[in-house]
């Protein structure tokens, strides 16, 4: 739980002789509006979620269709929980046990005793995955093992992956409380202001799975209180002179001589806490408001002075800063006895729906419908969905998820050997995440196959990025636009530059990496860490590997039984795009001088000797890929891991998306009316207490 201790504060910015009205301000703000209610701490986005177990878990909303438990999903959980008391514990006890338990020291940090007692636990989700990805390519049982499993037992364990979501209970999860991220922040203070969003630059980088997005720092508070400053110096008027624009907009015309300045400020105070905290301000709040404004005309600030800080002690509040569910920061909204899965009310659901497709705060017309409590019909929301898209805020999507995905955040910082691709300068970086952006906004915004991110006959060029394509004669400037390809080996985000560049080691490409990359983030599929005692190539003896190619050194990690059944399937698919150099250049020999050979084989026997050819084969897995941007796209719209229940929702989402030919707006629509989107989990059912404890 976290709390923020107003007078702990207070005492340590005396101390520190810097306590002045302003600072009072963001003090109050912290303190009497609310923050001292307790919060709970999420670790960044990564954090386990605690499933609840066992009794019935009803929705406020009642049954709603399909996404709710029915007498299909109790036969598949008692056929799962037969299939696994009868035969994965005897697998586990057989094959696992001895090496992983809580009666000797777990080798790698696994144990297997309290996750054969409580399968089901979200707490073994991740090593129920990784046990099964080490059986599947037979890492484990290690060699040395006294017995080793049959193939069918083998495919039996794998099988149990994906019974085990029918051991759990309906529920979305709890909401995910967090502050606005330094884009999402600055993109709100825009929509808001009309300033520009590169005034929140000054405060640091998220630092995902360590807290940061869900605490707040003394420092990080003057920091706040500071950009809230420049924010109304940029849209004050100077002194004497008529109010600004912006300043109309907000605070309205000033009251004459005659009439109530409180009053007038009463007004203002709820206008501007509706727009800043995406929903309208509860009574507490505004008599917080106004005590602010009276602070500020009790030391002598006339009454635009008063609103200007009252307006500051808005913007540093945590109705503003965190997003939450409604009632967590004011204590209203507490739910029925016994009941502890709710929908989002429309105006939290309207913030998680901009905040996840523009990073920014709701517009007027989403707050008219949450006004009138009609962003939960499926209609509606899913015109939304539409609307929003069409926005081109909406390039915050792939700003935040595309490039996530796709591994492009770092792409700009990326260190390469200058000497040998004086190329890669800052306009050429920004061109290919440009690229890849563009092309993500169009399969988005044009409904298009998922299929499309592997195989299209389109990008996105300039003058720059073309000479990297072959294509400088023919596109000319600086600006960006639609290309059409003729060459089959590119097209999709394989053969695009800025991920190639990504996945290469800053002075070679890197195989591995590639492949890594493409079974991860292309098929969905977990690629245990190599073991630690296997050299990197670089490490390599040299005088094994002075005259053998990087695809021969690369090979040598085959002849280790360790790592041959990962790299049989990560090195055919690296080698099939070493056509492409370091920073996506195509090239027919290597570095050496040495023709490439582009040629492999993935297990189920596909073949294939070009670059083409292997994006054919990928292209074909539409339904993997088609998982995995559900899956990941989810996660990252509910801001945590994906746990027991979300497994059957994703089912349902492909069922859905499936029937439209897996397109890419009809796969964002369905995670957005997706259950776990519009519900939260508000506290654990009573029946099951106790049965969460974690034992050996």
């Amino acid at each position: 739980m976290f709390r923020l201790n107003p007078v702990a504060t207070i005492v340590r910015a005396c101390l520190c002789g810097r306590l002045t009205l302003s600072g009072v301000v963001g003090l109050i703000a912290f303190g009497v509006l609310g923050f001292s209610s307790q919060v709970c701490l999420a670790q960044g986005l990564v954090e386990e979620q605690k499933t609840v177990e066992g009794g019935t878990v009803e929705s406020k909303a009642g049954v709603e269709g399909e996404a709710n438990p029915d007498r299909e999903f109790d036969r598949l959980k008692g056929e799962s929980e037969t299939f696994f008391k009868e035969r994965v514990s005897p697998f586990v006890t057989k094959y696992c046990i001895a090496c992983h338990s809580s009666k000797r020291p777990t080798e790698a940090g696994v144990n297997f005793s309290p996750a054969l007692k409580k399968p089901a636990h979200a707490a073994f989700s991740q090593q129920w995955k990784k046990g099964v990805a080490r059986v599947k390519v037979h890492d484990m049982p290690p060699d040395y093992a006294d017995e080793q499993p049959t193939d069918e037992e083998r495919e039996m364990f794998v099988e149990w992956q994906g019974k085990i979501k029918y051991l759990s209970v309906k529920d979305p999860g709890p909401f995910i409380i967090r502050r606005l991220t330094k884009t999402e922040y600055g993109n709100t203070l825009r929509d808001l202001f009309g300033v520009d969003p590169a005034i929140a630059g000054g405060l640091p980088d998220e630092v995902s799975g360590e807290g940061y997005l869900n605490s707040l720092s003394p420092l990080q508070l003057d920091q706040y209180l500071s950009i809230a400053e420049k924010v109304l110096d940029e849209i004050s008027s100077v002194e004497g002179a008529p109010p600004t624009e912006v300043q109309v907009r907000l605070f309205g015309e000033p009251p004459a001589p005659e009439q109530d300045v409180r009053e007038a400020a009463e007004r203002v105070a709820r206008s501007l806490a509706r727009k800043v905290y995406r929903r309208p301000p509860s009574e507490g709040e505004v008599a917080t408001l106004l005590k602010v404004f009276d602070l500020g005309r009790g030391n002598g600030l006339d009454y635009a002075g008063s609103l200007r800080l009252m307006l500051k002690g808005i913007l540093v509040s945590p109705q503003f800063l965190f997003i939450t569910p409604s009632g967590e920061i004011t204590g209203a909204g507490e739910s029925e006895p016994g009941v502890t899965i709710v929908p989002l009310d429309d105006y939290q659901l309207a913030s998680r729906l901009s905040y996840l497709l523009w990073a920014s705060m709701p517009d007027e017309e989403l707050m008219r419908i949450a006004e009138a409590g009609g962003l939960h019909e499926q209609a509606t929301l899913r015109g939304q969905v539409e609307r929003l898209l069409r926005d081109p805020r909406s390039r915050a999507l792939f700003d935040g998820f595309g490039a996530q995905w796709l591994g492009l955040g770092d792409l700009k910082e990326k260190a390469f050997d200058s000497d040998r691709f004086p190329q890669m300068t800052s306009d050429m970086r920004g061109a290919m995440y440009d690229e890849a952006r563009l092309f993500f906004e169009s399969i988005v915004r044009e409904n298009l196959s998922v299929s499309n991110f592997v195989d299209s006959d389109f990008t996105f060029l300039n003058e720059t990025l073309a000479t990297i394509y072959g294509l400088e004669e023919t596109v000319r400037g600086a600006e960006m636009r639609r290309v059409a390809l003729t060459d089959e080996n590119r097209g999709g985000v394989l053969g695009m530059p800025g991920i190639l560049a990504a996945t290469s080691l800053p002075n070679r490409t890197s195989p591995v990496k590639r492949g890594v990359w493409v079974l991860e983030q292309i098929l969905g599929e977990h690629v245990p860490p190599p073991p630690p005692d296997v050299p990197a190539l670089e490490k390599q003896d040299q005088a094994t590997v002075k005259n053998l190619t990087l695809r021969e050194r690369t090979e040598l990690h085959r002849t280790n039984a360790v790592c041959a059944n990962c790299h049989n399937t990560l090195d055919p698919i690296g080698f099939g795009l070493e056509n492409f150099d370091a920073i996506g250049r195509w090239r027919v020999q290597d570095d050496n001088g040495e023709k490439i050979d582009a040629s492999g084989e993935l297990p189920g026997g596909k073949h294939f000797s070009s670059p083409v050819e292997l994006k054919a084969i990928i292209a074909g897995r539409t339904e993997e890929l088609s998982r995995t941007l559900v899956e990941k796209l989810l996660a990252y719209a509910l801001c945590r891991r994906l746990e027991g229940y979300d497994e059957i929702v994703v089912d349902k989402l492909m069922k859905e998306i499936a029937v439209d030919g897996y397109r890419m707006q009809t796969l964002v629509t369905a995670v957005v009316t997706s259950y776990p989107f519009t519900h939260r989990r508000i506290q654990e059912d009573p029946k099951s207490h106790g049965q969460n404890k974690l034992e050996d």
